[in-house]
C-alpha cells in the first residue's frame, strides 16, 4: 500500500473535528504508511485545542497544519497545506464526516490505475432521524449517488470527484495547476481541470462515509447558495474548455457541458414559467401560442421534474430501504427551496462579478456535540 495524507480542513470545528480524526486512527491501513493532516484554517473556538490534544495521544501519526493567516476559505486552505506534502496519493475528508475502517483502502485503490487523477466515495447521512429535512436530504443523497454517479461512472461520462470524501493523485493535481483558492467549490473545479487534461476520476458507490447534513431549511438554503455560486462559477470558467478538448468523447462533452449548467436551470425555469403564464392569461400569443406554452410547462412536470423523483426511488430500491420511498412527494418542498437559493445565487454571482466583489467561502453550522 502507498503512503497516504489524509487532509482534514476544519474552520471552528470544535464540535465535530475530534470524532473524524479519532475514526481515521482507526482504519484498517498501515499506521505507518498513513498521515493525517488535520488542516486548522484560522479557527477561533477550541478546534486547534482538541486537534493538539489528539496530537500528545498518537504522536508521529497527526500532524497538524495551523494556519492563522492567508485567504479565507476551504480551497485557499488545501492550497497552503498541500505545499507542504509529499505522498502521491492524498485524501480529503470534510470534518463532519466520519469513514468507516475500510474507506481508506478503498479509495486508494483506484490509483494503482496510472490514468486515474480522483477518485470520489458515497456520502450517506447518518443524522437522518433528527427531523423532516435530515430526511428528505438523505433520499436527496441516495440519489445523487447511488443513481446519477454510479451512472456516470457506468455510462463513462463524468463522474464527479467530490471534496469531501475522496482522493486526487498529487501529481495530477500539480499538472493542472493545483487548487485554485478563487474557487468556492473546489471539488467541481479540480473535476473539469483533471477531466479537460485527460485525466480519469473513478466513482466507488460502495466506499461510504458518513456525513451530517443540515437540520433547519435557513442552513440548507445557505449551503445550496454556495454550491450553487462555486458550480456555476466552474461552468463559466471551464465550458469552452470542455467543448474543445480533444481528449472528450462527444457523449463526455455533452455530459460535461449539461453538468456544468445544472445550476442555472433555475433562473431559467422561473423566467420561462412565468413568461408561459403571462402569455397565457393576457392572450398575446394567442390560442395556439397560449397552449403551446401550458403544454410545455405540463411537460416538463411530467417528465423533467420526474427524473429527479425517478432516482430517488430508484436509489430506495436498490439500497433495499423501501419504506423511505413515502416520503418522495414531500421532497417538492426540497427542490422548491433549491430552486430559490440557486436563483439568487446566480443573480447574486453577477452582482458579485459586475461589483468586483470577492467570493467567500461560507462554512455549514454542525450540530452534533462531540460529548
Amino acid at each position: 500500500w502507498p503512503t497516504v495524507t489524509v487532509l482534514i480542513p476544519a474552520h471552528n470545528e470544535e464540535r465535530v473535528i475530534g470524532d473524524c480524526i479519532d475514526a481515521v486512527l482507526e482504519v484498517d491501513y498501515p499506521p505507518e504508511r498513513l498521515l493525517i493532516v488535520p488542516v486548522d484554517d484560522r479557527s477561533t473556538d477550541r478546534t486547534r485545542e482538541i486537534i493538539d490534544a489528539i496530537v500528545a495521544r498518537h504522536p508521529g501519526r497527526v500532524a497538524p497544519f495551523h494556519r492563522d493567516s492567508g485567504k479565507p476559505g476551504k480551497a485557499a486552505a488545501l492550497k497552503d497545506a498541500s505545499a507542504r506534502i509529499a505522498t502521491e496519493v492524498v485524501l480529503v475528508f470534510d470534518a463532519d464526516y466520519l469513514p468507516g475502517r475500510g474507506l481508506v483502502k478503498q479509495l486508494v485503490t483506484p490509483f494503482f490505475d496510472p490514468e486515474v487523477g480522483a477518485v470520489m466515495g458515497r456520502v450517506v447521512p447518518f443524522n437522518t432521524g433528527t427531523n423532516l429535512l435530515t430526511r428528505l436530504l438523505d433520499l436527496e443523497r441516495s440519489g445523487g449517488y447511488q443513481v446519477d454517479q454510479q451512472a456516470r461512472m457506468n455510462l463513462d461520462l463524468v463522474p464527479q470527484y467530490g471534496g469531501t470524501v475522496g482522493g486526487v493523485r498529487r501529481s495530477a493535481l500539480l499538472a493542472v495547476g493545483g487548487w485554485r483558492d478563487d474557487s468556492l467549490t473546489e471539488d467541481t473545479d479540480i473535476t473539469y481541470r483533471l477531466l479537460i487534461a485527460g485525466w480519469k476520476t473513478v466513482y466507488q458507490n460502495r466506499s461510504e462515509c458518513y456525513e451530517e447534513v443540515p437540520e433547519i431549511w435557513p442552513m440548507r438554503l445557505g449551503q445550496i447558495k454556495r454550491w450553487a455560486k462555486g458550480h456555476d462559477q466552474a461552468c463559466i470558467t471551464h465550458v469552452r474548455a470542455v467543448i474543445a478538448s480533444p481528449l472528450l468523447s462527444t457523449r463526455q462533452k455533452v455530459d460535461g457541458v449539461l453538468l456544468l449548467g445544472v445550476f442555472f436551470m433555475a433562473p431559467l425555469l422561473i423566467v420561462a414559467w412565468s413568461l408561459a403564464i403571462a402569455l397565457y392569461f393576457l392572450g398575446v400569443a394567442g390560442p395556439l401560442g397560449a397552449a403551446i406554452s401550458m403544454i410545455t410547462m405540463v411537460s416538463y412536470g411530467g417528465i423533467g421534474n420526474f427524473a429527479a423523483f425517478f432516482e430517488i426511488a430508484a436509489a430506495c430500491r436498490l439500497d433495499g430501504s423501501y419504506g423511505r420511498i413515502r416520503l418522495l412527494p414531500l421532497n417538492s418542498f426540497c427542490f422548491l427551496v433549491s430552486m430559490i437559493g440557486v436563483t439568487r445565487a446566480t443573480g447574486g454571482l453577477f452582482l458579485d462579478w459586475a461589483l468586483r466583489r470577492q467570493l467567500y467561502w461560507h462554512k455549514t453550522h454542525r450540530y452534533r456535540n462531540r460529548n
